[in-house]
């Protein structure tokens, strides 16, 4: 398709249960420029890391995979425009996404590519990764200052 957007990928983990409830398809989603000290995954921060992947291609991949998912990365909001149409189409067959994103939920609220996303989405795990507040006891958190925000 020539309208078929193309997005960024570093990796696809299936079957994972660290990234919000239940067995999820994780989508690791190239660029970000927080560059948290202690970042879990600072391979990820290029923007030209990993691979394009078009809508449809991420769409067969889940479907196939038959998981709920999460958009990760890197901070899946720098590919936010081409996100939109993977969101309503996941959205539309029934999944429920998460999202991780080192903006607070506040910046979002200013950001347009980013609030069109939010009907689709059943979770935000915002705010950037803070070493000094890591919490290896929390539920798909790595640090305290992050929040698990269901009503945007």
């Amino acid at each position: 398709m020539n309208n078929d957007p193309i997005l960024r990928v570093v990796d696809i983990i299936e079957g994972t249960s660290v990234d919000g409830p239940g067995l999820r398809t994780s989508i690791y989603f190239a660029g970000c420029d927080h560059h948290c000290p202690g970042c879990h995954n600072p391979s990820t921060w290029p923007h030209d890391a990993g691979r394009d992947m078009t809508v449809s291609e991420l769409l067969r991949f889940v479907e196939d995979a038959d998981f709920n998912v999460t958009l990760t990365g890197g901070d899946p909001i720098y590919q936010a425009r081409n996100l939109l149409p993977l969101v309503k189409d996941l959205r539309g067959n029934g999944r429920t996404i998460w999202l991780y994103t080192g903006f607070t939920i506040e910046q979002l609220r200013d950001m347009p590519e980013a609030t069109a996303l939010f009907p689709y989405l059943e979770a935000i795990v915002d705010g950037p990764f803070v070493e000094a507040l890591r919490d290896t006891t929390l539920r798909f958190r790595g640090s305290s200052n992050q929040r698990i925000i269901t009503e945007f």
